[in-house]
């Protein structure tokens, strides 16, 4: 049948502002020019049309089409869904769909855009034009509505005005798929933020005079939880116990294994253990839980007696603390029976130390990603003593809790010339009498 002259118009999506706006009121190719060659650019292949409708060869006429380069549009066509479900290969680019068609197993009376809706659910990725017919724009904006990304009438199948539409609605959908992948993407990306923040621990210190901060920096980038881990508790008896710890790496992997191993610790030592028999134990999770033999993690942990005067101290291949005491230069507590670090030595012994600690004090329990970064540009690393020189000076500016730990970490980092590529975690517990 012939071919009817079209009015001159924009195509609906771009009267909408839904589309990448073409001179409104005409068609002329010349006039987005900018718009069209972006489109084609993002094509490698020549674009293919699917064709759906139950006559292609008597009732619709598609004129001969070209994209914006002035490459054939190949044209495939489809006399139902069956039909074009087997024609939809992966190099269709658009579906011409035309609403007239029966979708399988309703009547016209249900569902106006019932094949509308098949078709969209059977092509989920690929960008779909409704043919409408003639005059109907009420139809065609409800099929925009539901999910197809423009409509035409029927008698306006014009080459020109078909070309720059299958051109649109393939640019279209593939601006929507993006935004949408950007969109689960950002979604994702809160749940898992939210999902760490609740593994960070929760100190449980009510009842005690002994004032907490501390500060937590992974090491992977745009993440909030690493392979260090670090909790304190209170038992019922007045004890208060903390603990930091470091499993080797710090991927994803290695932070679920430092939130299992700091559950762990907290349950047992709810339970009653402490020293060698807790961090037995502790190794045994760590065996069980491990991706493979190689991965280890070094603890630190201490129990302050219920006065507070006192600690022990087991350390397994941990960094020693720092203990900053009125009167006298801050220091690291002994490390001279500093026991293996878990998962290294079947069998191995963790012995507990017993220290003083005396009237008033600040213990700092840290990870050795404070110590190992950079100083002044070169190899040379910070280290247990430039981190002890760095916290007593400021300490003697009378910095103390949560901006003491800022300032050191802020810091170890300017002297690192950057981000620190470890985690790093500090804890500080203060007793002031």
């Amino acid at each position: 049948m012939p071919v009817p002259i079209p009015r001159q118009r924009a195509i609906p999506a771009a009267e909408s502002g839904q589309a990448p706006a073409a001179q409104r009121g005409g068609t002329s190719k010349e006039a987005t020019p900018s718009k069209e060659a972006k489109v084609d650019n993002n094509a490698a292949t020549n674009l293919t049309l699917l064709l759906i409708e139950d006559d292609p060869g008597g009732s619709t006429v598609v004129p001969e089409l070209q994209d914006s380069a002035g490459k054939p549009i190949r044209v495939r066509t489809a006399r139902n869904l069956t039909e074009a479900a087997r024609l939809l290969t992966d190099d269709v680019h658009c579906i011409l769909l035309d609403l007239a068609l029966p979708a399988p197993g309703r009547s016209d009376d249900e569902d106006e855009l019932a094949v509308l809706k098949h078709v969209l659910e059977l092509a989920p990725r690929h960008a779909v034009l409704a043919l409408a017919p003639s005059g109907d724009a009420e139809r065609g904006s409800e099929a925009v509505r539901v999910g197809a990304q423009d409509y035409l009438f029927r008698d306006e199948l014009d080459g020109r005005l078909l070309s720059r539409a299958i051109r649109y609605a393939v640019e279209r959908k593939r601006s929507d798929t993006a935004e949408r992948r950007l969109a689960e993407g950002r979604v994702l990306a809160q749940e898992n933020r939210r999902l760490e923040r609740g593994l960070l621990p929760t100190p449980l210190l009510e009842g005690s005079s002994l004032r907490f901060a501390a500060r937590y920096r992974p090491g992977r980038s745009r993440a909030l939880l690493g392979g260090d881990f670090y909790d304190v508790v209170r038992t019922p008896d007045g004890t208060v116990h903390a603990m930091i710890g470091d499993v080797c790496g710090h991927g994803p992997d290695e932070a679920a294994l430092g939130v299992e191993l700091r559950i762990a610790w907290r349950a047992l030592t709810l339970a009653g253990l402490c020293g060698d028999e807790l961090l037995g134990t502790l190794q045994q999770v760590l065996e069980h839980e491990r991706a493979d033999d190689e991965i280890f993690a070094t603890l630190c942990t201490v129990d302050i007696s219920p006065d507070g005067r006192r600690a022990g101290l087991c350390l397994a291949g941990h960094p020693s603390p720092l203990v900053a005491r009125p009167g006298r230069t801050a220091e690291l507590l002994p490390y001279d029976n500093n026991g293996p670090a878990l998962g290294l030595l079947p069998g191995a012994r963790w012995p507990r130390m017993q220290v003083e600690l005396g009237r008033e004090w600040s213990l700092m329990l840290y990870t050795d990603g404070l110590i190992e970064g950079r100083v002044g540009g070169g190899l040379e690393r910070l280290g247990q003593d430039g981190m002890v020189e760095l916290v007593r000076r400021q300490l003697s500016e009378g910095l103390r809790g949560e901006a003491l730990l800022r300032a050191a970490v802020n810091e170890v980092r300017q002297l690192n010339g950057g981000e620190l590529t470890d985690d790093v975690a500090v804890l500080l517990l203060d007793r002031v009498a």
